[in-house]
């Protein structure tokens, strides 16, 4: 029969063997009394009544609700205790006798005495006490609050009011009679309260919790153990595990602590005044950590162990926080129904969602880190992005109190205030579409996915740690390749290593002396082993000499009694001989005399078988008379009797119709009866075929898991050994890398040195482009002064190419069209050179606008920086006097030298003298200048663009320009020939020659003679295109020369073709 516990969450079912002998009167005082309807016990406060025929167990409890006390009414009951006799809160049979709990930490066994029905205290066990607990006084002081056998009786599992599990193997409690014996924990020690903290890490197996029980426990989710399990003198309220796994954080009630996991203790090396720090976590690189304290979350590094930052905003209590991927945001929610994002670099909020009339309780991100999950008290699971609520998915009457989503970002699971675990598919549905599984007995307080999404962590209020393992749809594990194995290594002081090496050392100094002592012992053992058996040899040799005496006498002896009884034999054997002759001649003798007898007895026979015959004829007769007599009155009764029994018969038939009757009746009802027992305990059967089953298939499941872990536990002392050969390897692989390390650290030193020489020649090299950029400005305004110079000389070219158009007006009107093309050209050209003159000044102002407002940016910048490093040198000093927050005066010291050290005089009365209204002019005067600064930069480069595609247009139209002068060039060149092979054909080649020397003579010796006055037009048109030629020259080598100077670059990037040679040809072509 069983009795389900109710009340408390961790108080397992008790289980009582309805089979069991239970106990006959005892005596008064809580003992077992028998009675005629049952066995009854009473108690002061509960009271148990078994029925024998039915085998029920009955309770009767007056003050108490369930048939298991909770852990208040045990308390209370155990504070009463001193006053009280001793409570049995539980009591369990076996085959022997039965066990119940008398008062704090002790359980009795009861065994049945054989003569009487009676039991009697057999044996005592105790609940040992815990030396790892702060007080060890407490742990043989719970209460047993239920107990229970094995089915084979060879175990015994009780359960506490502190949610600890004990057992004790039997048969240790049979060997050691007399003396009590001691519970061991069923597996480890568990949790005793509310579970407020869990963490995983990635390069180790484990898992981190605390609880208000003053405890921090460290469990491996690989192989089901605690590895390791300290108590303090706070509660501890959160607890974050660095992704090493060799770092813990914990916030307790007075200090947030940072520690180090030693592989045999957890020890704290780093101490913050954070008070009540109710929520931490690492980042996921570990190089940060978080701890929320009221409303504000403090940043913290692992490297410098310095406050980096305090983010400020939230104005309720911070429940959650949560890191993005890449450590640069972080998420944080509060019961003030705010939900912030945080950007890490600047210190600011990035996004917020507030909701005033939610108290949220979780948050998580998505890996993508695009969108904010939370839940909270509104019964809603709530999807943010963007300061905006996207949508809210309904809880269904319950309170999400925690989410998490996987790293793969396929899967999301949620905890409810009622210790269900629901898990739903990423993106959300739309509908309820999730699946719910019991877990918990009590609200779900902390959820946690490991980081190859292989198992989800969950932890509640009822005490409990669950491990779940993670499947698909289909039932399949989810697999994620680890590229590295978790970490082998474990933190070790320095000091703990020095002190094993010393202990190591004085072992094996014990050791060397305890051999010298045992070889010691073993001489004198063996020298007295010797002279004893020297003794004994001595004593054998000695009785063998006198066993061998002896022996010779017995055979002496023997031989004597031989001959002896030899004689005596044969002298028996002739006595029996003469014994046998005379018995045959009596027997012959005897059997003549019974001969004789036997005839005459033969002869009495015959005669008497005579007499006989003769008696017998005259019986018959006499009796066949009687007969005849006979038969004639019994045939008159016969028919009396005949009568009487018809009448007897009709009597008997009416009775028997009567009897049939009242047969069918009992018959239908007995039949009515039967069948409701048959269908009643045919059910009771059913129920038992399918208990008897299940219980079948629960066994084979338990060998099938025994034998699997069986092979798991030989597969893993294989795999141990394996590691522990390649853990040698890795190690040489570290020392060697180590080496390699260092190498890299001395090419780095190096190569920051050859970094630091090339900033310098590079900080020189900008020196040199300045003063380029000077001589470039002068250069500049050297070739304006050129263009200028040469203005004058394109006028008179002007003028030039005016004559010849009037010396050729004579040409078709074709030749006089390509002058005009020509010279519309060469003016739009001019026109052009203006525009970029123009704009080469204006490009000059603005760069030196940009080189002023780039030198006063300069000058704000190490402002800047100066402040930042003031600023910095504050906070440092400002850290420093926290530290003496417990000192007043010392503080007030500090605080004073702060104050003389920052705030100098002239500083005083400058801020008494400010005026708000002049600070909020300076600072709009200051946003006036930015923003012109800001549109005067955009025009810049917009102005920019925009010229350098003005100066490629100009340049591509310049080369056409330039292209379509050679081309009209060449087509003058064919026309002069043309005119010159018509006149020759004239013949006016005889009357001009004359003409052309005389003039040619006189344009030599008069050179000063004005152009209008020369009639030659070739030789004219041959010596401006001589001039042009050379000027254009003359400033093809001062471009030249300018070209080399860094800074100065043509406009393009472009030069202009060659008319060096087209202006040969021409020439000889005229002469």
């Amino acid at each position: 029969v069983t009795v389900t516990a109710q009340g408390h969450p961790n108080v397992w079912p008790s289980v009582f063997h309805g089979g069991a002998s239970l106990p006959s009167q005892r005596g008064a005082g809580g003992s077992w009394k028998a009675s005629d309807t049952g066995w009854f016990l009473p108690h002061p406060r509960t009271a148990l009544f078994l029925i024998p025929s039915r085998t029920h167990l009955l309770g009767i409890f007056p003050t108490l609700t369930s048939p298991v006390p909770s852990c208040e009414q045990v308390t209370m009951a155990s504070s009463r205790s001193q006053l009280s006799p001793p409570q049995v809160f539980a009591i369990a049979a076996y085959s022997k006798g039965f066990a119940c709990s008398a008062g704090p930490g002790r359980v009795l066994l009861y065994e049945k005495v054989d003569d009487k029905e009676s039991y009697r205290e057999s044996r005592e066990i105790r609940i040992p006490v815990d030396p790892q607990s702060n007080d060890p006084s407490q742990s043989d002081k719970q209460d047993v609050l239920c107990m229970c056998f094995s089915p084979s009786e060879e175990t015994l599992i009780a359960s506490t009011s502190k949610n600890q599990l004990y057992g004790i193997t039997m048969s240790l409690t049979e060997i050691s009679k007399g003396e009590p014996a001691h519970f061991e924990y069923l597996m480890y020690p568990l949790h005793s309260a509310s579970i407020t903290g869990l963490a995983t890490c990635i390069r180790k197996p484990l898992i981190a919790t605390c609880s208000v029980d003053r405890s921090v426990r460290i469990w491996n989710y690989e192989s089901n153990t605690l590895e390791l399990f300290k108590e303090y003198q706070e509660e501890a309220y959160t607890i974050s595990l660095h992704p090493s796994g060799h770092f813990i954080v914990v916030g307790f009630a007075d200090k947030l602590r940072l520690m180090n996991l030693l592989i045999d203790d957890i020890r704290s090396f780093k101490e913050y005044s954070v008070r009540g720090c109710r929520e931490s976590s690492f980042s996921n690189g570990g190089h940060l950590f978080a701890a929320a304290s009221g409303n504000v979350i403090h940043i913290f590094s692992t490297t410098s162990l310095e406050n980096v930052l305090n983010l400020k905003g939230h104005t309720g209590k911070i429940r959650s926080v949560a890191w993005n991927t890449d450590d640069s945001k972080l998420i944080s929610c509060g019961t003030d129904g705010a939900v912030y994002e945080w950007n890490l670099s600047s210190g600011k909020r990035e996004t917020e969602c507030v909701l005033k009339s939610c108290s949220y309780n979780c948050v998580t991100i998505s890996p993508d880190g695009k969108i904010i999950f939370a839940v909270g008290s509104d019964q809603t699971l709530k999807e943010i992005a963007d300061s905006s609520v996207l949508r809210e998915m309904p809880a269904f009457d319950v309170t999400y109190t925690a989410v998490v989503i996987s790293h793969s970002g396929r899967m999301m699971f949620v905890g409810t205030s009622v210790g269900t675990i629901r898990a739903m598919k990423y993106p959300l549905p739309l509908q309820k579409e999730f699946n719910e599984y019991q877990a918990h007995a009590g609200p779900v307080t902390k959820m946690s996915l490991t980081f190859d999404d292989q198992f989800l962590l969950t932890v509640a209020e009822d005490g409990c740690l669950f491990t779940w393992k993670v499947f698909d749809k289909d039932g399949r594990g989810i697999k994620r390749e680890r590229e590295v194995g978790f970490a082998e290594e474990v933190l070790v002081t320095k000091t703990d290593m020095e002190e094993k090496a010393q202990i190591m050392l004085e072992l094996k100094t014990r050791v060397e002396e305890l051999k010298m002592e045992n070889e010691y012992q073993l001489r004198l053992k063996d020298m007295n082993y010797s002279e004893k058996i020297k003794e004994l040899t001595d004593k054998f040799l000695q009785e063998m000499e006198s066993l061998k005496t002896k022996n010779q006498v017995l055979r002496t002896e023997k031989e004597k009694q031989d001959i002896l009884h030899r004689e005596r034999i044969d002298d028996l054997l002739d006595k029996q001989s003469r014994e046998l002759q005379d018995l045959e001649c009596c027997s012959n003798q005897k059997l003549l005399l019974e001969y004789e007898k036997y005839q005459e007895l033969q002869l009495k026979s015959q005669r008497m078988q005579e007499e006989y015959e003769k008696q017998l004829r005259d019986n018959d007769e006499t009796k066949s008379q009687a007969l005849e007599e006979l038969t004639e009155f019994y045939e008159a009764k016969l028919q009396e009797k005949i009568s009487l029994l018809e009448e007897a018969q009709e009597d008997v038939r009416q009775q028997l119709r009567e009897f049939e009757e009242t047969k069918k009746q009992i018959e239908e009802d007995e039949d009515r009866e039967i069948q409701d027992i048959k269908t009643k305990y045919e059910k009771k059967l059913r129920d038992e075929k399918e208990s008897n089953l299940r219980l079948k298939g629960e066994t084979g499941i338990m060998r099938k898991k025994f034998s699997s872990l069986q092979k798991e536990i030989e597969e893993r002392t294989n795999d141990i050994e394996l590691l522990k050969g390649e853990q040698v390897k890795l190690q040489g692989v570290i020392k060697s890398l180590e080496k390699d390390i260092l190498g890299l650290k001395r090419e780095i030193q190096e190569r920051d040195e050859t970094i630091q020489d090339k900033e310098k020649r590079i900080y020189d090299l900008k020196k040199k482009n300045q003063e380029l950029e000077k001589f470039k400005f002068v250069l500049d305004y050297k070739i304006k002064e050129l263009k200028k110079q040469i203005e004058p000389r394109e006028n008179e070219i002007k003028v030039m190419k005016e004559q010849i158009q009037e010396v050729r007006s004579h040409l078709d009107t074709g030749r006089v069209k390509i002058h005009s093309h020509s010279f519309t050209m060469e003016a739009e050209l001019g026109r052009f050179h203006k525009q970029n003159t123009q704009l080469e000044l204006n490009i000059t102002e603005l760069w030196q606008k940009l080189r002023a407002t780039d030198q006063e940016m300069r000058r704000e910048r190490q402002k800047e920086r100066d402040l930042e490093a003031l600023v910095k040198r504050f906070k440092m000093d400002l850290h420093n006097c926290v530290a003496y927050i417990q000192e007043p005066r010392l503080l007030k010291g500090k605080v004073r030298a702060l104050f003389e050290k920052y705030v100098q005089r002239a500083d005083m009365v400058e801020i008494a003298g400010l005026n708000s209204d002049l600070q909020q002019e300076y600072a709009r005067q200051r946003e006036h200048l930015e923003r012109n600064l800001a549109t005067i930069k955009k025009k810049v480069v917009k102005e920019s663009e925009l010229h350098r595609t003005d100066y490629v247009r100009i340049m591509q139209e310049n080369v056409l320009l330039i292209k379509e002068i050679n081309e009209l060039r060449r087509e003058l060149k064919l026309t002069r020939s043309q005119v010159y092979d018509l006149e020759a054909a004239l013949k006016l080649t005889k009357k001009t020659q004359p003409q052309d020397v005389t003039e040619k003579v006189s344009g030599e010796d008069l050179p000063g003679i004005p152009p209008t006055m020369r009639l030659n037009a070739q030789e004219e048109t041959g010596r401006i295109i001589e001039m042009q030629r050379l000027e254009i020259q003359r400033l093809r080598d001062q471009i030249q020369e300018q070209e080399p100077v860094p800074g100065f670059h043509p406009l393009a990037g472009m030069r202009l073709p060659s008319l060096l040679r087209s202006e040969v040809d021409f020439e000889v072509q005229t002469k």
